[in-house]
């Protein structure tokens, strides 16, 4: 038989440089190109080369490509494999790159760098032989004793797995096809091994140094393996097939080390899901769709995307409270002394609740009412909900709707869509884990509207006690009670809110706080709160009901609370840094008296500055404790007064009357000024007012015109024509804001009355009601 010669790869090879892996001849590895040499070589030889010559490059291991071109080549590992390059794929997303499929051929030596420029090029030396190996008696006896035993550990290795795998009995195939001097290569490649003994195995040129090191390795595989099927006799069969998961195609693992344990874990996951299925006390109609949902979910494999939905699907109707509930606390004595500790005032709200809780005492299955707290922001809506729930003795959850716009946040997603999830009705109940909690519907006057849908229409089911014990989230698709849960709605005003949604709710106005009341919260509730929170004791900080009135009337305008409270903050704060200056100066001062005890110290300083020290110490004492806060020291921390209290000043002459303003924030006083001059009977109006109240100023003047004799009102001339040769000027101050509504009549006629009759309104009294053109007055 004639001998076959050999096959040589070109002297001269292109070199593509790697630090990710280690390619050794024979194995398969997909390597990343985003460096500026490589991608210039696959550019330049891969893509515009039609010969296989320009497809066979040199990889270089264990060398980084430097970033651009203008810096050097780093030191270069002598010895690399000889590459075909099979598949390249580019992209140019986040940035241009290219992956490349390679297979290794032979070893190669460097002799010596061509060029560097624009990819580095270099004369090689072939060190393997590249050859149909025959599969003969003498090639084995060349071999020798080396070459039979590593044969018998990888025979024993892939025995080792299941061998029902197609990769397994492919890779038991190849042993007996390839010749010998491949198979250490092939199996380094495959066996879970780090780049270091990659590289180690790439260097062993001869050919007897390679299978001494590659027979440790898969000693060390054997001996994994046998201590993973000790571990896991029970349950070997299915952990061979894991084990022997794509042999081939990633070379980076060892099959049979990996210890994948998820399909194990996924399957127990399952079993206890399922028993949790049959102990739980869902209704039955619910108990059907997850029995149901159990089995197809057996059936499905991981890899598809419908099973993690169904999984989180069972998981979340596994853990809703569909029968678990709490016992409410229906001691009324109890629950009055709470509402009140909590709050000050609001009586028609802890009326409310006790009639509740009445109620519950003689009727066991009472729906929860559906209630609406409706009132200016700050007074505490949010704050009470949270306090009928610690009354009750139930679990409290807040859902914000402020600016919510899609209806699917109220009802769930349909199953059918990626990233579909429960609406809020459900996760809250699935967060409380009970089925009667207290949900805080906060700020539904504030609901959009949008083409995802209404959620103000969604809204009527939930809270509809005639339909919410059978509410249908579009994410269960069953039945769930909401009867048993007490929904307390928030809003500034109904204005906004749909007449359907309205007419399901018991609307509970919630007034704005009077100047007393705020008094006693911020003495009962938030100065207190506000010294826990700085640090603060009453020792070091009093602060009198006069101050307190005084933050009320000249610093805050608002019908709740917040800015009292901020202010009350802001006092904190200040007296907290005296308090935090006066320690540190008592500190200093102890320290000095220390150092004055010493002699030698004490003469230095004597003798240096004796007046400064003396003043420095007088200066140094601590503020006296406590700190009052005195209408002075508000001037200080606060500033000058926001607010002047100038309603006597305004009302000194005629022509001037006080009405009320309804705003959303609680409302307002509002000055109308009236002056009158020689002129030809024409009505004025400014101050920015709508029609409504246009037409009010004119009902006025109409009705006083046709009783000014009556009340013995007359124009600066005498006559009782209060429009003859006289024009008048009605203005509303604040002209940037808009005003309007029909409720101004009152303070018109008042205002004009005064005018015209040279008296002056009480300082005392501010009005507000519309008047109809016989003088009946209309409430507001």
């Amino acid at each position: 038989m004639s001998s076959v010669s050999p096959i040589q790869i070109p002297s001269r090879l292109p070199l593509l440089l790697t630090h990710e892996g280690v390619l050794l001849p024979g194995s398969t590895m997909r390597t990343s190109v985003d460096s500026a040499r490589n991608l210039q070589l696959v550019r330049s030889r891969l893509l515009k080369g039609t010969s296989l010559q320009s497809t066979i490059l040199g990889v270089i291991p264990n060398t980084p490509d430097p970033a651009s071109d203008a810096q050097d080549l780093p030191p270069l590992h002598r010895i690399g494999t000889a590459a075909l390059a099979v598949q390249v794929v580019g992209s140019n997303w986040p940035k241009p790159h290219y992956t490349l499929l390679i297979t290794g051929l032979c070893r190669f030596q460097i002799v010596q760098v061509l060029k560097e420029k624009p990819y580095p090029v270099a004369e090689v030396e072939q060190l393997d032989r590249l050859e149909e190996f025959p599969n003969t008696c003498k090639t084995r006896e060349e071999l020798g004793e080396l070459s039979e035993q590593f044969y018998k550990y990888a025979v024993q290795l892939v025995e080792m797995l299941d061998m029902s795998v197609p990769a397994v009995a492919k890779l038991r195939r190849l042993l007996d096809s390839l010749p010998r001097e491949a198979l250490p290569d092939i199996l380094t490649s495959i066996i879970r091994t780090s780049n270091k003994e990659k590289l180690q195995i790439l260097d062993a040129v001869s050919l007897e140094e390679r299978f001494k090191m590659t027979i440790p390795l898969l000693v060390r595989q054997i001996e994994g393996l046998k201590l993973l099927q000790k571990t896991r006799k029970h349950k070997q069969d299915d952990d061979k097939r894991v084990i022997a998961i794509r042999p081939i195609r990633r070379i980076t693992h060892i099959p049979g080390a990996l210890e994948d344990e998820d399909e194990d874990e996924d399957h127990d996951d399952i079993v206890m899901l399922e028993k949790k299925i049959q102990t739980s006390s869902m209704p039955e109609q619910a108990h059907k769709v997850c029995v149901k949902e159990i089995k197809r979910l057996k059936k499905m494999p991981q890899s598809m995307p419908e099973y993690a939905l169904t999984r989180n699907y069972l998981e979340l109707m596994v853990e809703l409270p569909w029968n678990k509930s709490t016992t409410d606390r229906l001691d009324i004595r109890a629950a009055r002394i709470l509402l009140d500790n909590d709050h000050y005032a609001m009586e028609k709200l802890k009326k409310r609740v006790l009639e509740y809780l009445a109620v519950r005492q003689l009727k066991n299955n009472l729906k929860g009412p559906i209630l609406c707290f409706v009132g200016p922001p700050g007074v505490g809506k949010t704050s009470v909900g949270r306090s009928v729930a610690k009354t009750l003795g139930r679990e409290f959850h807040r859902i914000a709707l402020g600016g919510v716009c899609d209806q699917s946040d109220i009802r769930g997603h349909r199953r059918t869509y990626v990233g579909s999830m429960p609406g809020r009705i459900i996760n809250g109940l699935k967060t409380v884990g009970v089925n009667n909690p207290v949900f805080l519907l906060d700020e539904v006057d504030k609901l959009g509207k949008s083409l995802q849908g209404d959620p103000a229409a969604a809204l009527l089911e939930v809270l509809d006690p005639e339909q919410n014990h059978n509410f249908t989230d579009h994410y269960l698709n069953v039945a769930f009670d909401l009867s048993q849960v007490l929904f307390i709605a928030t809003a500034n005003t109904t204005a906004t809110i749909p007449p359907a949604l309205l007419d399901r709710m018991e609307i509970i106005q919630v007034p704005g706080y009077t100047q007393e009341e705020k008094i006693e919260i911020a003495h009962r509730h938030l100065i207190p709160k506000q010294l826990e929170q700085h640090g603060l004791t009453p020792q070091q900080i009093q602060i009198p009901q006069v101050t307190t009135l005084d933050i009320i009337t000249r610093y805050t305008r608002e019908a709740g609370v917040r800015s009292l409270d901020r202010k009350l903050g802001a006092i904190c704060r200040a007296v907290a840094v005296k308090v935090a200056e006066g320690q540190h100066k008592e500190a200093k001062l102890d320290h000095s008296d220390v150092a004055e005890g010493e002699g030698c110290k004490e003469h230095i300083l004597e003798d240096a500055k004796p007046e400064s020290i003396s003043d420095t110490t007088d200066l140094a004492l601590p503020p006296e404790m406590p700190i009052l806060i005195d209408f002075h020291a508000l001037k200080d921390i606060l500033g000058p007064p926001m607010y002047e209290m100038e309603v006597s000043e305004r009302l000194s002459q005629p022509g001037v009357a006080i009405g009320l303003a309804w705003t959303p924030l609680g409302g307002e006083i509002m000055f109308v000024e009236a002056s009158r001059m020689d002129g030809e009977g024409q009505l004025t109006l400014t101050g920015q007012l709508g029609d409504v109240m246009k037409e009010s100023a004119h009902l006025a003047i109409s009705w006083l015109r046709s009783n000014a004799k009556k009340y013995h009102l007359t124009n600066a001339s005498g006559s009782f024509d209060l429009l003859d040769n006289t024009d008048i000027h009605l203005h509303f101050p604040a002209g940037a804001v808009t005003k309007d509504g029909p409720s101004a009549g009152v303070t018109i006629v008042t205002c004009l009355a005064s005018l015209f009759s040279g008296r002056l309104v009480r300082s005392d009294v501010a009005m507000t009601g519309e008047i109809t053109l016989r003088g009946l007055v209309l409430p507001d």
